[in-house]
């Protein structure tokens, strides 16, 4: 990893229809920024003082106003974007309250195991997007 580029610390949430058997997932097109269009899985920065769990539940009910359980740990990206290196931790979660609006996505989706390539995940999501497959 080269040193001189910002480290981008994030949650992502992999929302899924049941937390012990996941069945189908939830999967938001992004609708601003750079990667605008691309598809991930929603979630956000970690501000200071915050655990990873708490960041998600804050970013989800900013981002889709649905209140989450967090669930198991997954696993933590590390990827290197042309301007920055993201370091995503990633957790199972499910939805407790809300019907996931989207706030700030253009697009979102409950895809199946079979559906999971149908959209075009954004570079730091793909490696998640295997380790899923493999349980989903």
């Amino acid at each position: 990893m080269e040193t001189d580029k910002k480290i981008i610390n994030v949650v992502a949430a992999v929302i899924c229809d049941n937390i012990n058997t996941p069945k189908k997932i939830f999967a938001t097109q992004r609708g601003y920024g750079e990667f605008k269009g691309g598809w991930e899985f929603p979630g956000g920065k970690v501000e200071e003082g915050e655990t990873p769990q708490e960041a998600l539940k804050r970013e989800i009910m900013e981002e889709l106003a649905t209140e989450i359980k967090v669930g198991d740990y997954i696993k933590t990206v590390e990827y290197d974007y042309p301007k920055f290196h993201l370091s995503m931790q990633c957790f199972w979660c499910e939805v407790v309250s809300g019907n996931l609006e989207l706030k700030e996505h253009e697009a979102a989706r409950w895809l199946q195991k079979e559906q999971i390539y149908e959209v075009e995940w954004l570079p730091a999501d793909v490696s998640l997007v295997e380790k899923i497959r493999q349980i989903v």
